[in-house]
């Protein structure tokens, strides 16, 4: 966390109710948590879902600065060569495309394009709700077409799902 506090404009601090979660307060008085979760969606790999959380759910402009924490602290992520992520879009709202749009322009707009493999696709829901997934990951990663390939088979087991 010093890392990136050191190179982010908003400090992070640790979460007291769960492990790699972290909290910012933006200029704006928004509150926001950003977790590391264990993901169980792709068996055999070693993989995170990243979420971002509006505590306080407060309307949040265009901020800069909360772009520029949020990549520090993907980037420490990723200082581990073998880390794997993957960042679903929250749907409560309906903003999850939204939401979707932005983070993936936050990342392609980072001039990160040959430092991680950013791969997003759209899988519906039992209720036809779209939900959007990306998978983030290093290409030099020792298991990188594996993982690659089971992000594909993950998805189409999500989308072969029995009417």
């Amino acid at each position: 966390m010093e890392r990136v506090n050191t190179s982010a404009p908003y400090m992070l601090r640790l979460a007291p109710y769960a492990q790699l979660s972290y909290i910012l307060t933006t200029d704006y008085g928004v509150n926001y948590t950003l977790s590391f979760m264990p993901s169980d969606l792709m068996p055999n790999i070693e993989a995170y879902e990243f979420a971002i959380s509006n505590t306080n759910h407060r309307k949040s402009p265009r901020d800069p600065k909360l772009r520029q924490t949020i990549l520090a602290l993907v980037y420490e992520f990723f200082r581990k060569r073998e880390a794997v992520m993957l960042y679903l879009c929250e749907t409560g709202d309906n903003r999850q495309k939204h939401r979707s749009r932005l983070f993936e322009s936050w990342f392609r707009s980072s001039g990160s394009q040959t430092t991680f493999a950013f791969l997003s696709a759209q899988i519906p829901d039992e209720e036809g709700i779209p939900n959007y997934v990306a998978l983030i990951v290093r290409p030099d990663h020792p298991r990188f077409a594996f993982i690659a390939q089971q992000f594909s088979d993950t998805l189409e087991l999500f989308r072969d799902k029995p009417a």
